[in-house]
């Protein structure tokens, strides 16, 4: 199924040229989508986006006080590009026009602005002019632009979910007020749907609809409203060849052709599976990982939370076994940062396997443990008096550093000389095993102990 990009983004309810107007605040057709019919018509009706929602924020300021101040809008797809810009042209009374930036030329953008010029001289209307996707235009074409913003013959409106400062012109964006959308959460979609269930505009109540329906859509929508209700749309659909009054899992199911994932992220599903997820990493098995890993993904689990389970088994069940192990969980974590979903999902799965399959050893676990129990049980006795700060007035008098061998100046790098309390000075916390890397490392730290420790 082909998915629109953006909430209510390039589907007007009267689609308007380069060269011609319309208006998106018009009233759609009852024939038209229900994203479309759904399209919010104030600000309070925009889900999410509560920053520029706010009482007096610099959107209001431009909606409200009807100032010719050109927008520059940044966000993810389906968080309210259009929408605003359609809100922006109701409330302001002013005449829209539209241009893609995959289809329009600069003849096409000079022709817009023209038209414009002309009816502002001749009656005094301002217009709107869209740009959606405006990280497509080229150099030329967003030079094109300048003309219209410079002289206010038009309030642009540009949409671009890429960053501007990398695709947008410097002189375009100094003009320009830049708008940061964030991406909707999954209650802000949930109520996107909620109301178009319930809304005259949209299903007016004929259908009402399973939680658990809702939820498996809430998690395909990903955060875009429009797409949300395009699935919504196709479940009332599937619901009504099936003769129900009611939306259940197996029509939204068959409406976007993908099984529901039966997940609970605040429920016993999320530890159960979390829990198998490390389990199986720990027990070697790349592909029950793999299989738990798919499941919390496609249910929509936060994957900073993976990346986040990941960094800690790295260390707790790896350790030194596979030095690089931390190296790769941090990466993938890094990733899952600077990426996003779904694209972040093969640095999420590179890191799974690579832990799965990487030796084990729980040493690391183990030797801190033992220390801090040590700790916590009161063994926490003087610092040596010769690793003690040396570098105050009268601290050689108290002895402080006087009998400190420097490491550098002894054999092999190594100095025999007591590091740890008195209390602790023969514990032995870490404990390496033979296992991977670390039994290298287990040959190497028993000689350096008894150097230190003279024996």
């Amino acid at each position: 199924m082909d998915e629109p990009d953006a909430l209510f983004d390039n589907d007007p309810p009267r689609p308007a040229t380069a060269g011609g107007g319309g208006s998106l605040g018009a009233t759609p057709d009852a024939s038209a989508p229900l994203a479309v019919r759904m399209r919010p018509r104030t600000l309070e009706e925009l889900a999410g986006q509560g920053q520029l929602r706010a009482a007096g924020s610099p959107l209001r300021q431009v909606i409200e006080g009807d100032q010719s101040l050109s927008l520059l809008l940044w966000g993810p797809p389906g968080t309210g590009k259009t929408t605003i810009a359609s809100i922006l042209s109701r409330h302001t009374g002013r005449h829209f026009v539209e241009v893609s930036a995959v289809s329009a030329g600069v003849k096409e953008v000079r022709a817009a602005i023209d038209t414009a010029r002309n009816r502002l001289v001749r009656t005094g209307a301002e217009t709107v002019l869209f740009v959606d996707e405006v990280h497509r235009f080229s150099k030329a074409q967003q030079d094109a632009l300048l003309p219209g913003v410079e002289n206010r013959w038009v309030t642009l409106v540009a949409a671009t979910t890429e960053n501007p400062f990398f695709s947008v012109i410097s002189p375009l964006l100094s003009r320009s007020l830049l708008l940061r959308l964030e991406s909707l959460t999954d209650d802000d979609v949930r109520r996107v749907m909620r109301t178009a269930l319930s809304d005259e505009r949209g299903l007016d109540g004929a259908l009402e609809m399973d939680e658990e329906a809702l939820d498996h859509l809430v998690r395909l929508a990903g955060g875009d409203a429009r797409r949300s209700l395009t699935y919504l749309e196709a479940a009332a659909g599937a619901a009504r060849s099936r003769g129900v009054e009611r939306i259940d899992v197996e029509a939204a199911e068959a409406a976007v052709d993908t099984a529901a994932v039966r997940y609970d992220r605040q429920g016993d599903q999320h530890y159960d599976v979390t829990s198998a997820f490390i389990k199986s990493i720990r027990g070697s098995d790349a592909d029950a990982a793999l299989h738990y890993l798919a499941r919390m993904v496609e249910a929509g689990e936060d994957p900073r939370f993976i990346a986040r389970r990941l960094v800690i088994l790295a260390s707790e069940d790896i350790g030194l076994a596979d030095p690089t192990a931390l190296t790769t969980a941090v990466a993938a974590a890094q990733a899952v940062q600077l990426i996003g979903m779904p694209e972040a999902g093969l640095n999420l799965a590179h890191a799974v396997i690579a832990l799965a399959v990487a030796p084990k050893s729980n040493a690391v676990t183990t030797a801190i443990a033992a220390a801090t129990a040590d700790v916590r049980a009161g063994k926490v006795g003087p610092v040596p008096a010769h690793l003690r700060d040396a570098h105050y007035a009268g601290s050689q008098k108290l002895g402080h550093g006087t009998a400190y061998t420097y490491s550098h100046d002894a054999p092999y790098g190594i100095a025999q000389q007591q590091y740890a309390p008195d209390v602790v000075a023969d514990a032995a916390y870490y404990r390496p095993t033979e296992i991977g890397a670390e039994g290298g490392i287990k040959e190497r730290w028993e000689r350096v102990r008894r150097l230190i420790r003279g024996r």
